[in-house]
């Protein structure tokens, strides 16, 4: 008689376990800014006297807010493998075409607002084109962009306005509505907050819906994991980088529009620069250089981290020289925290 074998147990599908709580919150790739943020807060919180009082608050938001616009797009760029380096003076160009547009052509401001959208986007397309119809890396594409926005912004200026900045359109009919949409005050419990504010929640909200419920979103993190392997897949990888490059695009004329609707003119020199800060906002959030990994709320508390430094070193009454040395810092802690806590993620799956 021969004995029956025992039964093997069955095999689980790895998809249909249970993952406890702790696991996702480790896998989480804006864990480490969420801790470094916390601890910014404390910090200035006790160090700074009027940092906890509700205007300075508004004031920290705000100044979150305008690198947060530009963050949350440059950091799904980068979850995308690429990066953007005209971003900061793209802001200025937006800003430069609405204005001088709507001055020589003495049209609606609203107009030039138009127009200024579609040369933006049309910037964005030009990068993305470049990009995967040509053999060199984004960095040297971009940094092309960068010289010649610079240069456009200053020349196109000074040739239309004979200055380096740009006329008053303050008393041209769309003005007032204009201003708004993109740089109003909302007066909440006594408390003045720009809209800037809530222009930034909504494209963290819009980013995130993306990434986490979209097939754009799978896309996108193929593309930053790798993009032969995503083209095998049938992923149209030309496209995605084009749409990201369109999206950082989007985020320069809102924040273009910020600008020349808070202080009425522009100047062609601004912008320079910015684009780093958008970049170690998006990495102290959490995403990697090499791409594949991110968030955009990650980002957008990179950019909340950002703010409170910015200005908690003024509410210290500091001396604001050593601003960068903190910048630097932050980016070397955040940097090292993020690789710390992707380490955990995957030893715990």
């Amino acid at each position: 008689m021969i004995a029956a074998s025992p039964e093997t147990p069955p095999v689980m599908d790895e998809r249909l376990l249970k993952t406890s709580p702790l696991r996702k919150l480790m896998g989480r790739p804006e864990l480490g800014s969420v801790v470094g943020a916390v601890a910014v807060f404390l910090f200035f919180a006790v160090f700074a006297d009027s940092f906890l009082r509700a205007s300075s608050l508004a004031t920290v938001l705000y100044a979150s807010s305008t690198i947060g616009i530009m963050a949350v797009p440059v950091a799904l760029l980068m979850i995308g493998g690429e990066f953007d380096l005209s971003a900061g003076v793209m802001v200025t160009t937006s800003a430069l075409v609405s204005s001088m547009f709507s001055y020589q052509m003495t049209a609606n401001v609203w107009v030039g607002v138009g127009v200024s959208l579609l040369v933006t986007l049309a910037i964005g397309v030009f990068n993305g084109v470049m990009l995967t119809r040509t053999d060199p890396p984004s960095f040297i594409i971009t940094l092309g962009t960068f010289l010649m926005l610079t240069g456009m912004n200053l020349g196109f200026t000074k040739l239309i306005s004979g200055t380096v900045s740009t006329k008053s359109i303050s008393d041209m009919e769309g003005f007032s509505s204009a201003k708004d949409v993109f740089a109003s005050t909302l007066t909440i419990g006594g408390v003045d907050f720009k809209i800037t504010i809530l222009w930034w929640l909504a494209l963290v909200a819009v980013a995130t819906w993306i990434l986490l419920r979209t097939r754009v979103g799978n896309w996108i993190y193929a593309v930053g994991g790798g993009e032969d392997a995503a083209r095998a897949v049938g992923v149209p990888v030309n496209k995605t980088k084009i749409g990201l490059y369109m999206g950082v695009a989007f985020g320069a004329w809102i924040s273009g529009q910020h600008l020349l609707f808070s202080f009425d003119v522009v100047q062609s020199g601004e912008g320079v620069g910015n684009e780093l800060i958008y970049i170690i906002a998006a990495v102290i959030g959490g995403c990697l250089i090499t791409g594949g990994y991110g968030s955009a709320a990650g980002a957008a508390i990179g950019a909340l981290i950002f703010g409170m430094t910015s200005k908690g070193i003024v509410f210290a009454e500091w001396n604001p020289d050593w601003f960068k040395f903190f910048l630097g810092a932050m980016l070397l802690l955040a940097t090292l925290l993020n690789a710390w806590v992707r380490k955990r993620a995957e030893a715990t799956k």
